[in-house]
């Protein structure tokens, strides 16, 4: 089980981390959030599996709060 939590915990700083080197300007509408989680999401498959909640809900969850913030 703790391999499981470090692989989601990873994924999640992963994600973060390529979304905060985005631009402000390419951070800003729902459209921008929505195309980069579900690829995420897709990229990180494997990491997020054992979740109760899909992985694109998780990922928009974690980028919301950042939209556009500097």
């Amino acid at each position: 089980m703790p391999d499981v939590v470090k692989k989601q915990r990873d994924a999640r700083r992963k994600i973060i981390r390529q979304w905060m080197k985005l631009p402000a300007d390419k951070r800003r509408s729902m459209a921008e959030i929505s195309v980069f989680a579900k690829a995420a999401a897709q990229e990180n498959k494997n990491a997020l599996v054992n979740s109760r909640r899909d992985p694109y809900e998780k990922i928009m969850g974690w980028l919301l709060p950042r939209a556009a913030r500097r």
